[in-house]
């Protein structure tokens, strides 16, 4: 789901619940809504990911939420990414 509609989905109250996931060396956003989990994504359809974290918590309070978990098992902040 790209910024767009998330924001829509916020203001409509849909989505409560904002998890941030620390996943290798980046981070990405899945919000909660009633029909199931939803992935942040790019217009081009691919994970949206942030390098740090501040940057992600920004997004997300830009979106108009205030409170997120965060889950870093899996985030790895020296791990190397393979370039695409």
């Amino acid at each position: 789901m790209d910024e767009k509609m998330m924001r829509a989905m916020v203001t409509a109250g849909a989505i409560k619940k904002i998890n941030i996931i620390g996943n290798g060396a980046r981070f990405h956003i899945e919000a909660n809504t009633p029909n199931g989990s939803v992935t942040a994504e790019t217009h081009k359809g691919k994970i949206k990911t942030w390098v740090t974290l501040d940057a992600a918590a920004k997004w997300v309070r830009a979106l108009g939420i205030g409170t997120a978990h965060l889950n870093l098992a899996r985030w790895q902040p020296g791990q190397r990414e393979f370039p695409i």
